[in-house]
């Protein structure tokens, strides 16, 4: 296959019949079954949540592969290449290979009136790619709530974590805390423990009900050998070293340590010297409050200039009431997304005086201020390629 087959899978992947969010297990059930349901042959370790999920991933992927695991890595969303979801041991599935899986599920499906989402697609080809290449540990991301989450086809798993929840996609998930912890408490699996450090009632009745043991962890963990920063990755760190102490208790913490330095989870609170600069992808209130606190923390001094874009479907008026201060430097960003809110729609509920970030716009990183990008994954990459940012 030459490079343009997988300029093909992303024309399919994000076609107007494809690209749309319809929840439920019985298109993954079916389409799975077609391919000999290559989930049944892999150890997960399922994690979901509303923040949190991505980063406990990324530092439960480190651990095992310096444990000397070969561990499937499943996350989303990309930032610039769709191969970045599908990883074993830190190596994206080559272009190749992932055009070749998306239009095998995607034909098959047709074939037998299947009609699968772009996600579904890509869980199906993940499934099958593990499988096919034997992995030992799959360290599986949820897309979208839990319960009717095309990854949550697996019948059992090593455990399932719950990170910290809050109110986002509403719309799905329910409009209280108690309704969106009840869709990611439909991870537990029976028999299969489960780790969290939020004790609530649903939680423990969803155990209970698959006589699954749940585990609270306090989030205590001390952070200074973690590559990642941020208030929050107490919180992350803390469930994933339960998660390994539980499964893995022969992994030393000399290991543990060497999987802690060197995890890599880019644009997470990730800083970038040369500019000077912070690329975060908190996109919703709880992430912007925790972008903030960790500002305030690591940064209380300096002065700050925001490059900020978001999605309509986000709740952007609280996002942009919290996150900045008097005095900061904000520039508002219309990024190429069909849903990204417009400048106007931004500034209308900005309590300071906000900029635009047009083509012309000239940012001088080097002149003192910290400079930060925040409020979507989808901008994120259009940023990088405009300034020249190494994000690697």
């Amino acid at each position: 296959m030459n490079s343009i087959n997988y300029e093909d899978a992303i024309k399919l992947l994000t076609s107007v019949g494809k690209f749309h969010i319809s929840l439920g297990l019985d298109r993954m059930e079916q389409i799975l079954e077609l391919i000999g349901n290559p989930q049944d042959k892999l150890d997960c370790i399922h994690v979901a949540g509303t923040n949190g999920k991505g980063s406990v991933c990324a530092i439960l992927a480190s651990i095992l592969k310096y444990a000397g695991k070969k561990v499937g890595l499943y996350t989303s969303p990309h930032i610039f290449k769709y191969t970045e979801r599908i990883q074993i041991n830190n190596c994206p599935i080559s272009d190749d290979d992932f055009a070749k899986y998306v239009f095998e599920i995607s034909d098959l499906a047709d074939k037998n009136n299947i009609d699968l989402t772009e996600f579904e697609i890509l869980t199906a080809v993940m499934f099958k790619y593990f499988a096919d290449n034997n992995v030992d540990v799959v360290v599986l991301e949820t897309g979208l709530g839990g319960r009717f989450d095309a990854t949550n086809v697996i019948k059992k798993n090593l455990c399932s974590i719950i990170t910290h929840i809050d109110y986002d996609h509403t719309e799905r998930l329910g409009n209280t805390l108690d309704k969106i912890a009840y869709e990611k408490a439909g991870i537990i699996k029976p028999k299969c423990p489960c780790i969290a450090f939020e004790g609530r009632e649903v939680y423990k009745d969803v155990a209970d009900e698959n006589h699954s043991l749940l585990m609270l962890i306090a989030p205590f963990e001390d952070t200074s050998k973690l590559a990642l920063k941020g208030t929050y990755q107490q919180e992350n760190l803390s469930l994933a070293l339960a998660a390994i102490q539980t499964l893995f208790p022969e992994i030393s913490r000399e290991t543990i340590d060497m999987g802690l330095e060197n995890v890599k989870h880019i644009c997470r609170f990730q800083y970038i010297p040369e500019k000077n600069l912070i690329i975060d992808g908190a996109h919703n209130p709880n992430g912007i409050n925790s972008l903030k606190q960790s500002l305030d923390m690591y940064y209380p001094y300096e002065k700050r200039r925001f490059i900020f874009g978001c999605l309509k479907n986000k709740d952007y008026k609280h996002m942009v009431q919290s996150l900045f201060d008097r005095g900061d430097e904000v520039y508002f960003y219309h990024f190429n997304h069909q849903n990204s809110c417009t400048v106007e729609e931004l500034t209308a509920v900005c309590p300071i005086v906000a900029k635009e970030l047009t083509p012309d716009t000239v940012i001088d990183f080097g002149d003192g201020h910290l400079n930060i990008i925040c409020g979507s994954f989808y901008m994120i990459s259009e940023l990088v390629e405009r300034f020249g940012i190494n994000v690697w």
